[in-house]
């Protein structure tokens, strides 16, 4: 990200509009993503992404793909604004004289802001993942007769959600009733579940994005300190966020699976990050892993270069210029 001087509300503005732009155009694939790392041996229904996308029109219609949409918009906005202006805080914070910073000091700054988005990211992906996933669970009864689909639909409807310290019983599936119930029965704990797993997939991920992101924007810059147009920070964008979304698909496997809290009758249950790890190994092979790879690659890559071309446009900045500026 180029060094440039922004006031903080217009890195706020900035991220907040890419966030809730780039969450709408690729949210089908993040919920195809979900699906299909959700997937265990012997509850398969999807084979590919197109398919998951497919059945779930076929079976919840057009918005059956936006499940969940709405807890990422209203989040998304707070969560980009925090990463990007964290990243950029740490990033003047870690230059000297405003020189260029070393990969050790990108590094850094990265690692500083992914680790201040778990804040807004962790309660977000635990809903989302919630209602992402629920078609999943009903769709797959589909194929297998009415009178179970009927049974499905009803748990479904009056979810058993299985967490640590006993059931939350759900009278709707919603994400005001989910994080009601969660709320009353562990406290704010229970949006956290999986706190961990996040911080290892996020703090990775922003040491890697950032820095990549920094130095592909950097050769497309049109002298020696002016900005790079407005493609480059695209393609930048894309290129350092997919780069950054495979390498950390194992973590986010593991997040996903524990943070998933209602399941069919054949799937495992895992006690953390480790129990994870050794169950997925065990039952379905190190090639686990890599579920939904294609597709979070699919979601980062216009996520992020859609983030950095606002942010570059400096829509932020134009937006403030409207409101009345206070004489000193």
């Amino acid at each position: 990200m180029a060094d440039k001087q922004i006031s903080l509300p217009a890195k706020l503005i900035n991220g907040g509009i890419a966030g809730l732009i780039g969450v709408t155009c690729v949210f089908p694939i993040d919920l195809a993503k979900t699906r299909l790392q959700n997937q265990q041996n012997g509850s398969r229904l999807y084979t590919s992404m197109s398919d998951c996308l497919i059945k779930t029109i076929q079976s919840e219609g057009y918005f059956g793909m936006y499940r969940g949409a709405a807890v990422n918009l209203t989040l998304v906005t707070p969560e980009k604004a925090i990463k990007l202006a964290a990243n950029d805080f740490f990033r003047q914070h870690l230059s000297k004289d405003g020189q260029k910073l070393s990969l050790l000091r990108e590094m850094l700054a990265g690692c500083g802001a992914g680790t201040c988005q778990v804040i807004i990211t962790t309660p977000m992906e635990m809903l989302k993942i919630q209602l992402q996933d629920a078609g999943r669970i009903g769709e797959r009864w589909v194929e297998e007769g009415e009178r179970r689909l009927y049974a499905q639909r009803k748990l479904m409807s009056q979810a058993a959600v299985r967490v640590p310290g006993g059931p939350v019983e759900l009278r709707s599936h919603t994400a005001m009733q989910l994080t009601r119930e969660l709320l009353r029965s562990q406290g704010i704990a229970g949006l956290y579940k999986g706190q961990g797993a996040t911080l290892l997939r996020d703090v990775p991920f922003s040491i890697i994005y950032f820095p990549l992101f920094a130095n592909l924007n950097s050769l497309g810059g049109c002298g020696a300190d002016g900005p790079a147009p407005f493609y480059v920070s695209f393609a930048s964008g894309c290129i350092a966020g997919s780069t950054a979304a495979v390498a950390v698909n194992p973590v986010d496997v593991i997040k996903t699976r524990i943070q998933t809290m209602t399941r069919g009758s054949q799937e495992d249950t895992y006690g953390g990050v480790t129990d994870c790890i050794r169950k997925i190994l065990r039952q379905e092979g190190p090639s686990a892993f890599l579920k939904g790879a294609y597709c979070r690659a699919l979601v980062i890559a216009p996520l992020f270069g859609i983030a950095q071309v606002v942010y570059f446009l400096g829509v932020g900045e134009f937006l403030l210029s409207f409101l009345p500026q206070q004489n000193n």
